[in-house]
């Protein structure tokens, strides 16, 4: 059962989260904010993970809080479903095209954070939604999940095509570090026998 269920609640934020790693790609969100959301959609169903989240924040402040928190409960959700990672893949790499932007999104789970986050954005916004808040999700994700994370732009000019890309691309990396390895099952994918 490669399954995280989490709950967090602050001053600032209300969240619950649940993540099924063997789902079929059924995202279920609802955070308050309408970009975010529309991109956990697309991460659930391109890593075909299972994903619910309920979250409230202190959106009349910003989106900040609501988002970074998000990205906390995603990526304890992966570690717990993860557990000691025995018998996955471990490493995942995607370079996902979305019209003018490509963006390549690769992922190792080591047990060691590190987001390495080279993606310019050419406007502060989309919609409403600040886009220097992708990269503050991602970075709460691969600290509570434990995972090294690399996102790069090649190319893009429309933000919102360029965070689509890295949504997306960034779950089907993860699906794939993620899945299974059918030929060592029972092996944790590190010489030091521990990740």
């Amino acid at each position: 059962m490669r399954k995280g269920t989490i709950e967090r609640k602050t001053a600032e934020t209300d969240v619950t989260l649940l993540l099924d790693l063997d789902g079929t790609g059924v995202g279920k969100v609802d955070t308050g904010c309408g970009f975010l959301d529309h991109m956990l959609t697309l991460f659930a169903r391109h890593g075909r993970f299972d994903l619910t989240v309920q979250a409230k924040g202190d959106r009349e402040v910003d989106d900040h809080h609501t988002v970074e928190d998000v990205g906390i409960c995603l990526g304890e959700a992966f570690r717990e479903a993860l557990a000691d990672r025995r018998g996955i893949v471990r490493y995942g790499d995607v370079c996902l095209p979305m019209d003018e932007a490509l963006v390549l999104s690769a992922v190792d789970l080591s047990g060691r954070a590190y987001l390495a986050f080279d993606c310019p954005f050419l406007t502060e916004k989309v919609g409403s939604f600040d886009t220097e808040l992708v990269k503050e999700f991602f970075l709460a994700l691969v600290r509570e999940a434990g995972i090294t994370l690399h996102i790069r732009k090649l190319a893009g000019e429309n933000s919102h095509h360029v965070a689509e890309a890295v949504f997306k691309g960034t779950a089907r990396a993860l699906a794939a570090a993620c899945a299974p390895d059918m030929r060592f099952p029972d092996e944790i994918p590190s010489t030091k026998g521990v990740l």
